[in-house]
């Protein structure tokens, strides 16, 4: 979904953009609307999926699919796909620039409910991502995997390895991801300053969630575009991000205010 999403806001030029503008905002959500229906659409187990990834991340039909977004309106909801706030990201770089990116979740609550006998380790319940649409890719049969949100993220900076980083919670990593990198790479702000600005979180009903933070000015342009708003959510549902990113002598980290967590160096 990130990439999807990215794949359609380099056709907008996002520099000339004011970051946290109503039309930075709107074009990230609009982006991020599109590629959350292709994602319910198509992506499931690789072996089921009758559309290929490389033809979502099609070029021309990501041009196609930014020049239909308005600046003015907002485009139809998306369909549901699913949220969970029980993830766990880390990252963890070295010396050589040796750099890892990994992510746990037991999904739903406490996973499955099932614990491996002598371990104390809940196992996931990640089966639930399946639908039971007959003819869907991702509906529920034998030897399948299911459609999930975990997403560890890896970034490549002019082919050189960059940031190793991820967003937790559910249907939010993606979004999380993208607004990471627009501030990161478009506006070069750091990890901590890019984790630390206010969110914005499309829910799975459509609406547009905000943290406190940006401008009533702003809040009334995105109203009047059509965006249900939704303010005072709890902090948590926007996602924690940990970042690490390369630098000229080393690397910079970063790690969210709003879940538990912290960025340290040896």
């Amino acid at each position: 979904m990130a990439l999807i999403a990215l794949g359609i806001l380099e056709h907008w030029d996002m520099a000339q953009f004011e970051l946290d503008s109503p039309d930075a905002i709107h074009l990230q959500v609009e982006a991020i609307r599109y590629a959350w229906q292709q994602v319910a659409q198509h992506l499931a187990d690789p072996t089921t999926m009758t559309e290929r990834v490389s033809s979502l991340m099609d070029p021309e039909t990501l041009r196609q699919a930014a020049q239909a977004i308005r600046l003015d309106q907002v485009q139809g909801p998306p369909p549901a796909l699913g949220a969970s706030p029980d993830t766990v990201y880390l990252t963890a770089a070295d010396a050589s620039g040796m750099m890892v990116s990994f992510i746990q979740s037991n999904f739903r609550g406490f996973g499955s409910g099932i614990v491996v006998p002598g371990t104390g380790i809940s196992l996931q319940n990640r089966g639930s991502g399946f639908n039971t649409q007959a003819g869907h890719p991702n509906c529920v049969g034998p030897s399948k995997r299911p459609f999930h949100t975990i997403i560890p993220g890896f970034a490549f900076l002019n082919d050189q390895p960059f940031m190793s980083f991820g967003v937790m919670g559910g249907h939010m990593q993606a979004q999380g991801h993208v607004q990471m990198m627009v501030r990161m790479i478009i506006h070069n702000q750091n990890p901590q300053a890019a984790s630390d600005a206010p969110r914005w979180h499309l829910t799975e009903s459509g609406d547009l969630a905000l943290e406190s933070g940006f401008s009533d000015a702003t809040l009334a342009s995105l109203s009047a575009r059509g965006h249900t708003l939704k303010l005072h959510e709890p902090e948590h549902l926007f996602g924690g991000a940990q970042l690490i990113a390369r630098i000229e002598n080393g690397y910079c980290g970063g790690s969210d205010h709003r879940k538990e967590g912290l960025a340290a160096g040896f």
